[in-house]
């Protein structure tokens, strides 16, 4: 395209063009940046954010919890109404085998982590202020003999 037809170039003279460049340049490099601490408390109360209200871990959790069983009930359900349907009868058994099982699968699973909760190693949390020498050795004792005779190795 030649010069003389190209709108960019017939609005703006190079000097023009180069104040422009250097105008828009100026007033980057010149921008406000206010890099003081912000105050740790103000006067001004929380304001709740768009979406789900500020809760627990614990109780974030149990939401999570709910919301896929939920999923999961309504999925088995539906399951279980389209086979009724489909075969034109309620037959007892049927309705016994589809809602046990799932019911005996979940209570078999919560038994299984009540148990599993024991296994686990507790969580210790130490805090200290200063030099601390913390001696992890542990004692093998044995204890033998109609006299008992204790050995402690380490």
């Amino acid at each position: 395209m030649p010069a003389e037809t190209d709108p960019i170039r017939t609005a703006m003279t190079d000097d023009e063009a180069a104040a422009e460049a250097r105008r828009i340049i100026t007033d980057f490099a010149t921008s406000f940046r206010d890099d003081r601490p912000l105050p740790r408390y103000g006067d001004a109360p929380p304001v709740p954010q768009p979406g789900r209200p500020p809760m627990s871990s614990k109780a974030v959790d149990d939401t999570a919890r709910m919301l896929g069983a939920s999923v999961l009930v309504a999925t088995s359900g539906g399951a279980t109404t389209a086979v009724l349907w489909a075969s034109g009868y309620a037959n007892p058994a049927v309705i016994a085998v589809v809602f046990g099982a799932p019911t005996a699968l979940v209570l078999a699973l919560g038994r299984l982590a009540k148990r599993a909760r024991g296994v686990l190693p507790e969580e210790h949390h130490h805090h200290y202020a200063g030099p601390v020498y913390q001696d992890q050795r542990h004692q093998h004792s044995s204890t033998r003999g109609v006299w008992a005779r204790t050995d402690n190795r380490q």
